[in-house]
């Protein structure tokens, strides 16, 4: 029998049913290679917010549990069972690894739809797809990658070498969890070092399943351990920690400057800050085809319900073509209507819990309040659900001061602002605290590169939104922080450089 989408549906919902009925989801925490419960036995409840229910209970990790995986951390770096492997060797774990995560597909899957709300299609065809493949990505780099030798008078030799940092901290947002840790595992553990991984305590399922199949995949123990806990205590015990030599932070703005705190406090760590954004989705009146802009702008925005860093939640669009692009990006709402994430057909979900629905709420609020032009959406949806969903917003006639057009919302709220000509456009585009990505869309490519150019941003798409590659660096400026995920630019920010200067003769 073919599988209906009801009946996959329902396949789904039998699965999840399972595990939470034999309570066969894990909580604890990894440290030194195996499960374990905090320190003093403290948990905080994980819900889902497809539904409200409660689907583990999770480690609640503190001071004590940090220092545990830290000092797990610094052993397996300084006895070299790890960062002095063959390059080979670590390059084949890595590997063995990224197939245990696409062997494991489903259930990842199906762990993250269940934590984080987002839809099962896009858990199996995006998320755990782009994890392995960071991860095997990574692991092929790691003999690709070669020293240097300087340009030195005949009677020395110079060797440039790069050498593993140490003991790396990473903390990762709720959004993309098993994307966000690959991003920042797959680069660290291919120099060699150790890593201390702080998950959101939204999310943090999936983060202790795969350090389980990094160990399954032969990842020594003690190379990679797995906290869960609050930003205030567990994150902020690992960044104020003095025996963490880097730390790689993806989240929101205001803890990325507590980040840089915490480092000026302890053992001035090096911190790299990946933080939010206020992307702007630049469409000028000769633009090759109005509907198409309308129509990507729309789905890149309420793609993962908008609950991305990157979301082009700012269209400025031309006067002259505003009607068409705008009717375009309206007739998308319709199909992004929140529903079932565990549904195949789904393509919107839940946001991540109750306190992120209340905050998209405000923010619609103050939109309406703030004088915007409501044109869809605005309410919560599904209410009896026991979730957390909001219908996809747009908002027309945006001021450029208004909070709707400066502060990051994650979620589906499209802000429309209009100009007049380009450099009306510009300093509109470049008009918030954010940098992170912008789209220029124009059929001429003088302007697209001229825009793109004065666009303050890490990234500038152009006549698309959103393409991607593991090839490419993914970072921002301005007060989207200094990081730079992604590509062997990244492997920067896990490396020290050590100069050996050899007088010869």
């Amino acid at each position: 029998m073919t599988d209906t989408p009801h009946r996959q549906t329902r396949l789904w919902h039998d699965r999840a049913d399972a595990w939470l009925a034999e309570g066969r989801i894990d909580g604890r925490a990894w440290i030194g290679g195996a499960r374990v419960a905090a320190a003093d036995g403290q948990t905080f409840a994980c819900h889902s917010p497809i539904d409200g229910r409660l689907l583990t209970q999770v480690a609640r990790g503190q001071r004590e549990d940090i220092d545990r995986a830290v000092a797990a951390a610094r052993r397996s770096f300084d006895d070299g069972r790890w960062a002095r492997k063959a390059p080979a060797v670590r390059k084949r774990i890595l590997q063995r690894w990224a197939e245990l995560i696409t062997q494991h597909k489903d259930e990842l899957a199906l762990l993250e739809t269940l934590d984080m709300g987002k839809p099962i299609q896009y858990s199996l065809s995006v998320d755990v797809p782009a994890a392995a493949r960071c991860i095997a990505w990574y692991a092929e780099a790691i003999d690709k990658v070669y020293d240097e030798i300087a340009p030195t008078p005949a009677n020395a030799l110079a060797l440039i070498q790069r050498e593993p940092v140490g003991v790396v901290g990473a903390i990762v947002p709720w959004n993309y969890p098993m994307i966000m840790a690959a991003w920042k595992l797959g680069p660290a553990l291919a120099m060699g070092n150790s890593v201390v991984l702080k998950p959101s305590e939204k999310s943090p399922l999936t983060a202790m399943r795969l350090a389980e199949l990094a160990a399954k995949a032969g990842l020594p123990e003690g190379v990679l351990n797995v906290v869960p806990g609050y930003g205030h205590e567990a994150g902020e015990a690992l960044a104020l920690h003095p025996d963490v030599d880097a730390l790689g932070f993806t989240g929101s703005t205001r803890v990325g400057r507590k980040m840089l705190e915490y480092a000026g406090r302890s053992n001035l760590k090096r911190v790299f800050n990946e933080l939010g954004g206020k992307s702007a989705f630049v469409v000028f009146d000769d633009v090759d085809d109005p509907v198409r802009a309308g129509r990507t702008v729309a789905q890149a925005l309420f793609f993962n319900q908008g609950e991305s860093c990157n979301a082009p939640s700012r269209l400025l669009v031309h006067e002259a073509v505003a009607d068409a692009v705008i009717d375009a990006a309206l007739a998308e709402v319709p199909k992004h209507q929140p529903a079932d994430p565990l549904s195949p057909a789904t393509v919107m979900g839940a946001l991540v819990d109750e306190g992120q629905l209340r905050s998209v709420m405000g923010h619609i609020d103050s939109g309406i309040q703030q004088g915007a032009r409501l044109l869809a959406g605005g309410r919560q949806a599904r209410a009896d659900s026991g979730g957390h969903y909001v219908e996809p917003t747009v908002f027309d006639h945006v001021q450029p001061d208004m909070r709707i057009a400066q502060e990051e919302i994650f979620g589906p709220v499209l802000s429309i602002l209009r100009f007049k000509d380009e450099a009306e456009a510009i300093a509109l585009a470049n008009g918030t605290d954010y940098g992170l990505q912008a789209s220029v869309w124009s059929r001429h490519l003088d302007r697209a590169h001229r825009v793109a150019r004065a666009l303050k941003a890490g990234t500038v798409h152009v006549n698309q939104y959103d393409e991607d590659d593991i090839t490419v660096p993914f970072g921002g400026v301005k007060q989207s922080g200094n990081g730079r995920d992604k590509s062997l630019h990244a492997l920067d920010k896990y490396t020290e450089l050590k100069t050996t200067w050899i007088r010869v003769g």
